[in-house]
């Protein structure tokens, strides 16, 4: 009997890609630009400036060497998920969620969909706003019983929070990672091109919802037309808060103040991280926080949950470590992701990459020249997941290509984040994909069955708005 194809994990998909871009050091020309440094430290190109390098072929030594690098670098971001599962063991250890979770059940009594627009919005405004991404993934554990339970999937789950923050990132409006790197680099206001991104973030954001509502509604009548149909049953036993009619499942008051602290840290977390400074906003103010302040949050809220329900030591400590353990695998995915940026950038190959695009947008008209740049974009947002990293490499070069080309430098920038937003949706080079899928355990392959044609979509729609906006 011929053995059915099983799809490989995430953690051999992201090893073979290490492996193949190591190979492409060797057939790649490697070359460089000449930077500059800007007032914030970082280091930008400059246009015209490509010349070839001596070659650093990496080898197998680095590709061994390449995942534990890449956890290096990556390790603010590991350890933020470490904390975050051992603030969620504590809190599971008060029974708080479980009972939150049946409270919720009650209370909707069948109106749960009504859970994924209100929710997908709330994602999509992180997302346009200050680029809710790696965030994200707090909110899995918490989301994932609760969809669960109402007679949906893993994957309605991970389309909620991962498609609706990542339109908004797509869609960036006053994102200062994206848009405002981006616009500083080009030499243009934040505020250049609003209005065609607001219009984009509208529609694709409504799409979105409508997307996910009807795959849900479908679950919900027919689990069989679940693409995770043959995990139904144990995820069930997996993200199960227990019976509904259990005596210790009450909502009681102080189960009730344990959720308010939870509630308020992920509050703080999202408060902490919008840069009301750089969006124009004196009156508030900007905490500047990221992974190092937000893990010593969870590790804080952890704590005061522990000692507010009266938990041994034994059951604070057994909790965290658990709760922790139950994430250390996305932390390591997250890790061996990131090994891929350190072989290209090790093998010399980014900037040739880089370097192909430019020449080969110069001299084309106003609209051709901006679907090229978005398509361009799209296999450089591959190679390079971060946005503020790609911005930062690409947009000295890019921008001033759209003035001999007649088209506004704002064009270039919504096509570079448009570019990044979609790919970073189905991306295995992405912590944000992988990390959430793995602790939803949806495969890798039933997430591209899952999302393919929304994809196609996108990329359609966003091509007619490119292409509208550089003809007027």
């Amino acid at each position: 009997m011929k053995k059915k194809f099983k799809m490989p994990t995430a953690y051999t998909i992201l090893f073979c890609i290490i492996i193949v871009m190591a190979i492409l050091t060797w057939i790649i020309p490697p070359g460089q630009y000449d930077y500059v440094e800007s007032e914030d430290g970082s280091k930008e190109p400059i246009s015209g400036t490509y010349h070839n390098v001596e070659p650093n072929q990496q080898g197998v030594g680095d590709v061994i060497l390449a995942p534990f690098e890449g956890f290096y670098n990556a390790v603010d971001i590991a350890l933020f998920i470490l904390m975050v599962g051992g603030f969620l063991g504590v809190v599971m250890k008060t029974g708080a969620i479980d009972a939150g979770i049946s409270n919720i059940i009650k209370i909707l009594n069948g109106r749960e969909k009504w859970m994924i627009p209100i929710l997908m919005c709330l994602f999509g405004l992180g997302g346009t706003t200050f680029g809710m991404a790696e965030e994200t993934i707090a909110f899995y554990p918490l989301l994932l019983p609760v969809f669960i339970a109402a007679g949906y999937d893993a994957i309605t789950t991970v389309s909620v929070v991962l498609i609706g923050a990542g339109v908004g990132v797509l869609c960036s409006t006053v994102n200062p990672f994206a848009t405002g790197i981006a616009a500083g680099f080009a030499g243009i206001s934040l505020g250049n091109g609003i209005i065609l991104r607001v219009i984009q973030l509208i529609i694709l954001e409504a799409l979105a919802i409508i997307f996910v509502m009807r795959y849900a509604e479908k679950v919900r009548k027919d689990h069989t037309k679940s693409y995770v149909a043959d995990m139904y049953e144990e995820n069930k036993k997996h993200f199960s808060f227990g019976d509904s009619n259990d005596e210790n499942l009450k909502l009681t008051g102080k189960r009730k103040i344990t959720l308010t602290i939870f509630a308020a840290v992920f509050i703080v977390m999202i408060y902490s991280v919008i840069p009301f400074e750089d969006m124009g906003i004196t009156m508030i103010p900007t905490l500047g926080w990221w992974f190092q302040e937000l893990s010593a949050l969870f590790f804080i809220g952890a704590i005061i949950i522990g000692l507010f329900y009266r938990l041994s030591e034994d059951e604070l400590i057994g909790g965290f470590v658990a709760g922790a353990a139950d994430l250390l695998g996305v932390a390591f995915i997250i890790g061996v992701s990131r090994g891929i940026t350190v072989i290209m950038n090790s093998g010399l190959i980014t900037d040739t990459i880089l370097y192909w695009g430019e020449t080969s947008l110069s001299g084309v008209g106003s609209i051709v020249f901006i679907i090229l740049t978005y398509l361009f974009y799209i296999p450089l947002a591959f190679l390079i997941p971060s946005t503020s990293g790609l911005a930062t490499l690409s947009m000295p070069i890019m921008s001033p290509l759209a003035d001999f080309a007649g088209v506004g430098r704002d064009l270039v920038i919504t096509a570079f984040q448009s570019a990044s937003g979609i790919v970073n949706l189905i991306t295995p080079t992405s912590a944000v994909v992988m990390g959430g899928l793995a602790i939803a355990r949806v495969s890798y392959d039933k997430w591209l069955k899952f999302i393919w044609k929304f994809i196609l979509l996108i990329l359609i729609i966003t091509i007619i708005l490119l292409g509208i906006s550089a003809a007027f």
